[in-house]
């Protein structure tokens, strides 16, 4: 595993290539559809592999299932790469990396993106790679060949000291948005700065230190381009639909006549180094419950027992039957769930054991748990059928990602970077498939038992008591105090000057024409009804061999009492526990042979079933599901965990400002009405329900009269109703009256709303007023509108101006998010803290501004974008599950996306300036900060809203 650092937020999610790489620590991949037999004889990537004269490294995957290419740019150098006093470089450079070039100009890279309907240039940065990738339509990959080699060899001579200033900022503002500001972020610096000597770059995390952000220089900048940013030294990927000859050619021409570079070797292995164990303790101010990490040294990812050491740590702590997981959780009672997970790098791995206590428990209990775990496991050994279970949901993890083609450029790119050969999946599966319980105890015995190791716990703020006995307190890095005015306004137009374009063979400063247009389908739909009524439709598709699948039931949050909120999330806990024949560890077991997946989650107006399978096994797995909603468990242990696990997640959420953010808003909104709680209750609330109070909960929500079934896959309508006959057969039930409107209505004046967290460093800001319902008319047109305002990423305003113009900010947002019963229009932006009050104004003015300042450019970029952008629609199941869910729950007619291209083509100016008067009225809106208000709260007073109003902390 490494952790990437991303540079938009819709993909702030690490990445995750189990055992590549890049498999998450602190979390373990879900079990999916595994890979067929077939794939120990072929590549699960078939690719094309050359190398130019100047060590340009190009591999090519054609797959012709979508008319979209993905193209990713992978350079071999990380913060591993980087030296003491120089850390966060690696990930600063990828950050001004996008910004300019001499011929694609300021923004160039992004304002093309949106112009030939890409999902918007992205990158991410680790310790091994950094790797800068789009998805676009297929008749735009001759522009992104020309992008690519333009950053590529002429990017340097537009970097100046005001731009570096700037980046600075905004990378200072994504340190404080993942590390400062949330809860456990100062884990990882933890961990590594311990487990490794302080010479080895991996002791310090991707984003660095503020310290040395600050002191990085225009210099460091070209010098670190000049070493790392070279042919031989960088690998071109590309997977899509494409012509390969022709895309040679355009490698020839766009990259061909750039200079190697210094050769820069695979790094050698150099374990983390650790003599004896070390038990450190850390007070979080944003902790909400205590928490165990353990960490050991593990081998690098290309080790021989690599694989044997990943499957080792799920086996200890997987659900439902890790000895680690036993022994914590259903034994001690100490957690709601056990985390385990491996760090695989080129150098060095770690191996990881976490635990969330529950509230007020001493870690000195959770560690004798794990350790009493570890030992049972040394005892009893693991079971062929266990082990062949790990490695089907290991399989799938892998076996998903081939769905899409950036998946696939990702997976090409770490295999890339590891090894120089784009193949590292199909060795990772032979070995997967030929690991032994031998070889799980021979890494036990190698990595674990006995062996030195960190223990951290991380204790809430005036819960010293619960640290591990005879811990030591953790160095970390000294945070910024909040001063106002602490950094300077920076203009990144200063010192900039026209820049001569560097002497090239070709001609670059002419953008390439676009190739033919790509024809794009929507998925044929069927539609059935089983003899209880319960509707059905689906996308047959035979790209892979697995379904996905769902199950929508109407109700959800909206269905809970309002004096007892949460029994709605409760019973989707409480499915997953069993049925009347199988225990929970049998069910889940039961799932994972058949390498599925399942999920039971709850919204505001709906309950969602929702998981994948191998087609082969549809029929099995529909069983399974049948059972679970017409015979489940009901067991009163089961619900005293389910109750723990809803409570700890409650207080989990109300220390993420972000979260907090949004509990404010709907206290706001929803006063007196369900909605204004957190889906899972209140801690009161959760205490207070009873199996009886589920069950008739489920009498009065669960009817296949208001349910649907949606699925998408290698399967055909008649197998499908075939597989759900039973569950016809046994579920019955009426039609429901509607449960109500997530609808609400605008204050009479703007109110700001101000919680408090005392010392935070970032300010969480959100806006929000009505919004159209998602079939209602004006939805599409909202999202059409909000593109350029705050929906389009680099194209937007909000981030142009937020985030690229005064660096107050790593990621804005707006969207319209419309449901079936109503909808809301919302902005978000976390940003700095001591400038809370000017973010929160250039917002405003912003949405104020928005109707008399868009333009026909404006319009203009968005049909093109959006029109394009069609192409990249249906790659996935999970997207073509999407089309289904809009038709089937939200209403929209089975056309509905011509209707919304003709909606588009007609889409006028005026069109938009309604919109935004009708929703983007800033007298009529809800303000909610969630920040510092000892330093921040008065401040806002200026906004010209009346006095702030401080919201009472939640218990």
């Amino acid at each position: 595993m490494t952790i990437s650092v991303r540079r938009l937020r819709m993909a702030a999610a690490l990445t995750l290539v189990v055992s590549l790489g890049y498999t998450p620590a602190y979390a373990q991949p879900a079990a999916k559809a595994p890979i067929p037999s077939s794939a120990a004889t072929a590549s699960l990537i078939p690719t094309e592999v050359y190398t130019l004269p100047n060590g340009l490294r190009v591999v090519m995957n054609v797959d012709r299932s979508d008319p979209v290419v993905a193209v990713a740019l992978v350079a071999h150098v990380g913060s591993g790469r980087e030296t003491q006093g120089r850390t966060g470089f690696a990930h600063l450079f990828e950050h001004l990396f996008f910004l300019d070039s001499e011929n694609l100009g300021p923004g160039g890279l992004d304002k093309l993106s949106a112009r030939v309907g890409g999902e918007g240039a992205n990158g991410y940065t680790s310790m091994d790679q950094t790797v800068y990738l789009q998805t676009v339509p297929n008749d735009a990959l001759e522009k992104m060949l020309w992008a690519e080699s333009d950053k590529l060899g002429f990017f340097i001579n537009t970097v100046t000291p005001a731009v570096v200033a700037k980046e600075i900022e905004v990378v200072k503002n994504e340190k404080r948005q993942r590390v400062d500001n949330v809860p456990y972020g100062q884990e990882l610096p933890i961990i590594q700065s311990n487990l490794f000597a302080p010479d080895h770059p991996y002791s310090w995390t991707t984003i660095g230190s503020l310290a040395d952000l600050s002191a990085a220089s225009l210099e460091d900048v070209r010098g670190f381009y000049r070493r790392w940013y070279v042919p031989n030294n960088v690998t071109l990927v590309i997977s899509g639909d494409f012509d390969p000859a022709q895309t040679r050619q355009w490698v020839e021409r766009y990259f061909g006549e750039f200079k190697a570079g210094q050769p820069a070797a695979i790094p050698a292995p150099r374990p983390a180094s650790l003599k004896a164990t070390r038990r450190l303790s850390h007070v979080d101010a944003f902790a909400p419950l205590p928490k165990l990490t353990l960490a050991w040294p593990t081998p690098e990812s290309t080790a021989p027992d690599a694989v044997a050491t990943e499957l080792l740590f799920a086996a200890l702590t997987e659900a439902p039957d890790g000895p680690v997981y036993r022994a914590v959780v259903d034994e001690a009672k100490l957690s709601d769930g056990v985390d385990g997970s491996t760090w695989d790098n080129q150098m060095a791995g770690l191996g990881f054991i976490q635990v969330r206590a529950f509230e007020n428990v001493p870690l000195d209990k959770v560690l004798a748990a794990v350790n009493d775990g570890i030992e049972r496991f040394k005892r009893e050994g693991i079971s062929t059928d266990k082990l062949e279970r790990l490695k089907a949901t290991r399989e799938a993890a892998l076996y998903q990602q081939v769905g899409s083609v950036i998946g696939k450029v990702q997976m090409i790119a770490n295999s890339e970077t590891q090894t120089r050969r784009p193949d590292m999946v199909d060795s990772y599966l032979q070995r997967l498939k030929a690991t032994k319980p031998a070889d799980l105890m021979a890494a036990l015995d190698r990595y674990v038992a006995g062996r030195p190791r960190l223990e951290l716990g991380t204790l809430p703020k005036g819960q010293d008591a619960l640290a591990l006995t005879g811990s030591q307190p953790a160095t970390v890095e000294a945070e910024e105090a909040i001063v106002l005015g602490a950094e300077a306004a920076v203009d990144q137009t200063a010192g900039r000057t026209a820049v001569a374009r560097t002497p090239s063979r070709i001609d670059r400063s002419v953008e390439p024409p676009a190739g033919p247009t790509p024809q794009i389908r929507t998925p044929a739909i069927w539609k059935t009804a089983l003899s209880n009524g319960l509707g059905v439709s689906g996308i047959e598709d035979h790209e892979l061999p697995v379904v996905s699948f769902q199950i929508a039931i109407d109700g959800g949050q909206l269905r809970d009492d309002p004096a007892k909120p949460g029994a709605a999330s409760l019973v989707a806990d409480m499915l997953m526990r069993g049925t009347k024949t199988r225990t929970r560890e049998q069910f889940q077991n039961a799932l994972k042979g058949l390498g599925a997946s399942l999920s039971v989650s709850v919204g505001e107006e709906r309950t969602l079933i929702s998981g994948t399978t191998l087609a082969r096994n549809f029929n099995t797995t529909a069983a399974l599901i049948t059972e679970m909603l017409t015979a489940p468990r009901w067991e009163a242990g089961e619900l005293a965990l389910a109750k723990s696990a809803a409570v700890a997640g409650i207080q989990a959420s109300r220390a993420e400002p972000e979260e907090l953010a949004e509990l404010v808003m709907r206290q706001a909104l929803y006063k007196g009405r369900v909605l204004s709680n957190d889906v899972r209750g209140t801690p009161e609330s959760v205490a207070s329900l009873t199996l009886d109070d589920l069950k008739s909960f489920v009498k009065l929500t669960y009817s296949p009269q208001n349910a649907r079934i949606r699925v998408a896959g290698a399967i055909s309508e008649a197998e499908v109703a075939k597989a759900f006959a039973p569950l016809a057969a046994q579920w019955k039930g009426e039609p429901l009256q509607p449960a109500g409107s997530i609808a609400f209505t605008a204050p009479e004046r703007t109110q700001v709303l101000f919680y408090d967290v005392a010392g935070a460093k970032q300010s969480a800001l959100l806006f929000v007023r009505p919004g159209p319902a998602r079939a209602s008319d004006d939805w599409f047109k909202g999202y059409a509108a909000n593109y350029i305002l705050g929906g389009g990423g680099f194209a937007s305003r909000l981030t142009q101006e937020l985030r690229e113009g005064k660096g107050y900010t790593y990621a804005a947002d707006s969207r319209f998010a419309g449901g079936t019963t109503g909808g809301r229009f919302q902005m978000n932006a976390p940003v700095r803290a001591n400038v809370t009050l000017e973010s929160a104004a250039l917002m405003r003015d912003i949405m104020r501004d928005f109707g008399s300042t868009y333009t026909e450019a404006d319009l203009a970029l968005t049909k093109e974008s959006l029109t394009k952008a069609r192409a990249r629609s249906f790659q996935t199941l999970r997207a073509k599950l999407g089309l289904l869910a809009r038709i089937g729950d939200e209403g929209l007619p089975a056309d509905y996306i011509a209707q919304e291209s003709a909606t588009l083509a007609t889409l006028d100016k005026a069109a938009v300036q309604e919109i935004a008067r009708t929703y983007l009225n800033t007298d009529r809106m809800i303000l909610v900060v969630v920040g510092d208000a000892a330093t921040q709260a008065k401040r806002l007073d200026a906004l010209g809203y009346g006095p702030v109003q401080k919201v009472e902390p939640f218990r």
